[in-house]
């Protein structure tokens, strides 16, 4: 097993989930522009992979966390998650943590 050392202070930012729905019952996402309020910071980890993504690791009191909410750390720099997992081992809390891809903003050009 190996074990992903804290990097990062990760700031959280959950929209509201679920979104809400117009007349006509379709999901309406809130105002990109309109940043939601911090939900808390933790000590996380965001490692750039090979392919231009990044793979993050936030602390489990982070959850639930969803697509589209996103994350910064002290230097500045703010990725938007693109998908989310929840991992659990039972009977051995010290070891959970919240999986998750994401998409650096803006993302870097090459």
């Amino acid at each position: 097993m190996a074990v992903v050392m804290s990097n990062a202070l990760l700031t959280v930012y959950v929209l509201a989930h679920p979104w809400e729905r117009d007349a006509n019952g379709v999901p309406v996402p809130p105002n990109p522009n309109v940043r939601p309020a911090a939900r808390g910071t933790w000590p996380g980890s965001v490692l750039e992979q090979p392919d231009g993504s990044w793979n993050v690791r936030l602390d489990p009191q982070t959850w639930p966390v969803k697509k589209g909410d996103t994350i910064s750390d002290d230097t500045g720099r703010s990725w938007t998650l693109t998908s989310t997992r929840n991992h659990t081992v039972p009977d051995c809390p010290a070891v959970d943590y919240v999986q998750a891809t994401a998409t650096l903003n803006p993302p870097e050009v090459s």
